[in-house]
């Protein structure tokens, strides 16, 4: 790949649409739920699963689930897709505000 190649693919993914939404990642085990919101919801579980994966993921009970049944036990999907919204600032309180209400409907942890 040239030089120009290169630039011309990382300014199509720069420019590439993304949805913000919230998701939940569920143990089929246990029937444990855990919900987030994400600004490229659709890239999420990879990051999630890199991070179970490795040991090192923030949320502690998710990690000992992950340890205790592997990653076949375990789901990602998306629960709510989020408009497009002017800024940052907008879509995080969005994502914050949703994934409340999505944590209340499925007696979900926070992620």
């Amino acid at each position: 790949m040239s030089g120009q190649d290169r630039k011309q693919a990382i300014d199509a993914w720069k420019k590439r649409d993304v949805d913000a939404g919230i998701f939940a990642v569920r143990c089929r085990v246990t029937g444990a739920a855990w919900i987030g919101g994400w600004p490229d919801v659709d890239r999420v579980r990879n990051r999630i699963w890199f991070t179970l994966g490795q040991g090192s993921h923030p949320n502690r009970a998710l990690q000992a689930a992950w340890r205790a049944h592997g990653a076949d036990a375990f789901t990602c999907e998306v629960l709510e897709r989020l408009e497009p919204c002017d800024g940052n600032w907008a879509r995080d309180a969005q994502l914050k505000e949703r994934a409340a209400f999505w944590r209340a409907q499925i007696d979900g942890a926070p992620l």
